[in-house]
């Protein structure tokens, strides 16, 4: 499970910081999570291939979050992409893209595709055969949603050993490697944990966008194994929070800690302060695990 930070500050782009956008790579597939002003620019920055993304979520319609994005659909556009794209947000979304690419005569040359959202209940919004993607309901000044990225539990893997000592069909082992016993000819039963080993572990991620500090959706996220979520301010500024509903540093840990999560990503970060290790530093006093989000960083988790 790979994450590459495109752009993680708060508000407008400046010359050497960028709004929110970043790039999950997860079981082979690549999401690319909101998208502010400049994205595009970021993807090539980062050498990620346009191609290989064919799902956009955006957590809010914030310009920070989104203002990129009709700039990638029309340069998609120009590329001359064939492949269906998915654009997965907040209700209002495809109206706000539609008229851009109607008043500035652009239409796609592939196929566009939006999953307008409205619930204020975590629901599936993605799903295949090895991963799944659930809302996260944050609360900010218009409707938001976070993402919860998950892998499905993968199948389990054979003992080729115990299967051969065990004189064991290959015809077999697809249903062995799907968690079942076997009986031999003899009517012995073969545990299924005899034949295998456990698979990794599946791995989480869950995006967190603006919000204000929210207990509520703990549930959501209870021990995932990465969390992002965002720190504009230091808890110097805690005062800010309720009137720009947004968290401090200090929040976002305590959220970590409470969710059992086993790291914690800070980002979204004002800019009014000198230096992020700040964010980290206060973090930290309530959660130890912590990593700064930056333009152009890369996590392998």
């Amino acid at each position: 499970m790979n994450l590459t930070i495109l752009g993680c500050y708060a508000a407008t782009p400046r010359t050497l910081t960028n709004p929110t956008s970043q790039v999950l790579e997860i079981k082979n597939r690549m999401f690319l999570i909101d998208c502010g002003e400049g994205t595009q620019v970021q993807l090539r920055k980062n050498k990620i291939r346009f191609s290989k993304i064919n799902h956009v979520f955006i957590s809010h319609l914030h310009g920070d979050h989104v203002y990129g994005l009709i700039g990638l659909i029309s340069t998609f556009s120009l590329l001359g992409r064939k492949n269906d794209l998915h654009i997965h947000g907040p209700k209002g979304i495809k109206e706000m893209i539609l008229v851009q690419l109607k008043l500035s005569a652009s239409w796609t040359t592939y196929n566009l595709y939006f999953h307008e959202l409205q619930g204020n209940d975590s629901q599936v919004v993605f799903e295949d055969e090895k991963v799944i993607v659930r809302t996260i309901p944050l609360k900010h000044r218009v409707y938001t949603n976070g993402y919860l990225f998950e892998e499905k539990p993968a199948e389990r893997k054979l003992h080729i050993g115990k299967v051969e000592d065990y004189g064991i069909d290959t015809c077999y082992y697809q249903k062995i490697k799907n968690g079942s016993d076997i009986t031999l000819d003899d009517g012995r039963v073969i545990p299924n944990i005899e034949l295998t080993f456990d698979p990794p572990a599946p791995k989480s991620y869950a995006f967190c966008s603006d919000t204000l500090y929210n207990e509520d959706i703990l549930p959501v996220i209870n021990n995932v194994d990465v969390l992002y979520h965002e720190s504009t301010f230091l808890d110097t500024e805690e005062h800010l929070c309720e009137k720009t509903m947004h968290s401090t540093a200090k929040q976002a840990a305590t959220m970590a800690k409470k969710a059992n999560a086993k790291h914690l990503v800070l980002g979204h970060f004002s800019t009014r302060y000198d230096s992020i290790e700040l964010f980290k530093e206060e973090a930290q006093s309530v959660f130890e695990n912590v990593e700064l989000a930056d333009d152009g960083k890369f996590f392998e988790f």
